[in-house]
């Protein structure tokens, strides 16, 4: 069967299965809708916990990070996983002991104030649409190369299977949703990562190929990578051009950043106890693991099986180059998409790939009579590209597709029922409209996340960045914004209503005007996006962790020069941080 057709089997399929679960699970109460009624299984809850945070950036963009970026890449990893330890431990019980629907009720309660709530609903929708950017962009990359239409087709597409079982079943929906979702990307993700480790190594298990030796080599994946990439002027695999404080900035950005994401959170309000909220974050760190430690070596396989696929012999032979008119089918599909293009600069009709950006390469490639590097190949196809790199059948490539799909939509769904329930809740419930009934705040819950799938659609047909690129400026918006206000709420006696506002609104203006500043974000970049230019040295990526540095500072500044929070919530703070008895999430 060719490929075309079993990608629609497979992709049709796993979206009959979602859609089914919705209706199945459909929402009958403003309860269900926005926490799932709290009465999830722990383990459940750890699945869709990690189905919900393993977003297009882990299962698309982060292995071909690491492709190209080798060591450098690892910031990624360590960034989103110590980030999940953390809001293990300092925020999902605490925060479940509370018992709130939403993370800005929570900051409106805990700083006494409708301003806190409201500006914490603004954060809140700066971070998810800026994260759901991405999920979409995936989303549309998946559709254009693997149902061949186009990235708009693609969209909508993603967008109405969205609509259906997010709008229909809310929380109680999505979340068995994404159960189903999270067995269909690990599956999707380690099939073709098992298969590629056997015919590279021998060794069927990823993570131990990657400190295998190549098959008939002799020599180990890492040393190899290393040689491969270094004769073409690119950088050690295994080293980084990033500065120690780049590096430091934006993995603590991605950190504090994960434990601040608000869809992440509101899955911990979704079990009956602070007990299960402990248990339900370990599961989820087992079942994230599986994905997050075979990263490395897909990422590892896929920038060696595309390097030795173009670079077919010796650097600088006659033979050394892979023909164009004879270049395999994958590189003709992906060409269509626009991700994947050649420029014969030189006019040899041979694919030239290497660092022509090293000066100390320069004088070898003039003298092979290379022009120029001639292969522009985007990070977001590596991992959706390996399994056809790798000649594997048919049937893998289509699990891959579907795999790429459901972890976009599963990611896409959980941020779009925090702004909706942010939205409907926060904002026309508890602020401006309290006379709302239930039944029109369930429907006005759904209409508000009907409109922000249309807007996540148009983000997502024009992203500011590669998908895991776009993550990142989440990542950081959260860390700057909602992270700091959320462990003073819960630690902090001290900190009153009029430092936490302070500190968000410095956290959240500081660190979105630095992106603009150097990334544009639908405009022009002011001021070229290069380390010399950088505060600190601290790129884009990373600038979350001085937003929330500030963030910190301004918030305990302004507490210390006003008035204290009041003795009632002083003692709230105080029974917050005994995370036992909670019970089921209430509606004040």
């Amino acid at each position: 069967m060719d490929l075309t057709t079993l990608t629609y089997i497979a992709v049709g399929l796993s979206f009959a299965l979602y859609i089914g679960i919705a209706i199945w699970a459909k929402a009958s109460t403003t309860g269900e809708f926005y926490v799932a009624g709290s009465g999830v299984n722990p383990v459940v809850n750890g699945m869709a916990t990690a189905a919900d945070w393993m977003s297009a950036a882990s299962f698309i963009s982060m292995a071909g990070l690491i492709a190209f970026l080798g060591y450098g890449g690892s910031v990624y990893l360590m960034g989103w996983t110590g980030g999940y330890c953390l809001l293990a431990m300092l925020l999902a019980p605490y925060l479940r002991k509370y018992g709130k629907f939403t993370v800005p009720e929570f900051i409106g309660d805990r700083f006494y104030s409708k301003t806190a709530r409201i500006v914490a609903v603004i954060c809140l929708i700066f971070i998810s649409f800026t994260y759901v950017a991405g999920q979409m962009r995936g989303v549309g990359i998946v559709f254009s190369r693997f149902l061949e239409v186009d990235i708009l087709t693609g969209l909508i597409i993603g967008m109405g299977i969205v609509f259906i079982y997010a709008v229909l079943g809310g929380m109680k929906g999505v979340t068995y949703t994404q159960v189903a979702q999270y067995c269909v990307l690990i599956v999707a993700y380690t099939v073709p990562a098992i298969f590629i480790a056997f015919q590279l190594t021998g060794n069927p298990i990823p993570q131990l190929a990657f400190g295998s030796t190549v098959n008939g080599t002799g020599e180990f994946m890492l040393e190899r990578l290393n040689q491969v990439v270094t004769d073409l002027g690119f950088l050690e695999y295994t080293t980084t051009s990033k500065s120690t404080i780049d590096i430091f900035a934006i993995t603590l950005a991605l950190m504090v950043g994960t434990a601040g994401l608000p869809h992440v959170i509101v899955r911990f309000f979704t079990v009956p106890k602070v007990r299960d909220a402990r248990s339900s974050a370990g599961w989820a760190l087992v079942f994230i693991a599986i994905l997050y430690t075979t990263a490395p070596a897909v990422g590892a396989m896929a920038r060696l099986n595309l390097t030795q696929t173009v670079q077919t012999g010796p650097v600088g032979s006659p033979d050394g180059n892979l023909v164009f008119e004879q270049r395999p089918d994958w590189m003709k599909r992906w060409e269509s998409t626009g991700l994947l293009a050649f420029d014969d600069k030189n006019g040899d009709g041979k694919i030239q790939y290497y660092n022509d950006a090293n000066a100390e390469f320069a004088t070898k490639a003039e003298q092979y009579g290379w022009k120029g590097n001639e292969l522009k190949v985007d990070n977001d196809i590596m991992v959706l590209a390996n399994p056809e790199i790798a000649q594997l059948p048919n049937w893998v490539i289509a699990l891959v597709a579907a795999g790429g799909i459901a972890a976009a939509l599963s990611t896409a769904a959980g941020l779009l029922l925090v702004i909706s329930s942010s939205i409907s809740h926060d904002l026309l419930k508890s602020t401006f409209t309290p006379e709302m009934t239930e039944k029109q705040e369930l429907m006005t819950g759904r209409i508000a996340a009907a409109v922000a799938i249309g807007i996540a659609g148009y983000l997502g047909y024009n992203p500011p960045g590669f998908v895991a690129q776009v993550v990142a400026f989440a990542f950081g918006l959260a860390a700057a914004s909602l992270f700091p206000v959320i462990i003073m709420g819960i630690f902090s006696k001290k900190v009153n209503r009029e430092g936490a506002i302070a500190g968000m609104l410095t956290g959240l203006v500081f660190t979105m005007g630095y992106i603009i500043t150097y990334k544009g974000v639908f405009i022009a970049p002011i001021l070229t996006n290069t380390a010399d230019h950088w505060l600190l040295g601290i790129s884009p990526e990373g600038i979350g962790a001085v937003g929330m540095v500030l963030n910190f500072a301004v918030a305990f500044a302004v507490s210390k020069m006003t008035a204290e929070p009041p003795l009632r919530i002083q003692e709230m703070v105080e029974h917050i941080r005994v995370p036992k008895g909670a019970g089921a999430a209430v509606d004040h």
